[in-house]
């Protein structure tokens, strides 16, 4: 599982990126209810693609988000390790998690 983001590796996030690849996050919405809460937390590392790896990535990015295909930014590979995903329309508080086997 990986997650793919474009940014320069000269803004901040990129730098940190750069110097320490090590990485985690979260992705949700803003539901106005907490019965609606969907998102997933993740930890992983990162890595800048490269050659036709970059290449096939970019076109599968551009598909999904037409709007990039005017912006030059590197692509960045998150692999995950764990993820957790809360989807309290499975009930409240229910958690899924995944871990990569080692």
């Amino acid at each position: 599982m990986v997650f793919w983001i474009m940014t320069e590796p000269d803004t901040r996030h990129g730098e940190l990126m750069v110097q320490n690849p090590q990485v985690a996050g979260t992705v949700n919405g803003q539901p106005r209810s907490v019965l609606l809460i969907k998102g997933v937390q993740y930890r992983g590392h990162v890595k800048r693609l490269e050659e036709s790896t970059e290449q096939i990535a970019r076109a599968a990015y551009q598909k999904r988000f037409p709007v990039s295909r005017k912006v030059s930014a590197p692509l960045w590979e998150i692999v995950l390790d764990e993820v957790k995903m809360t989807d309290n329309a499975l009930g409240f508080g229910k958690k899924i998690a995944w871990q990569r086997e080692k």
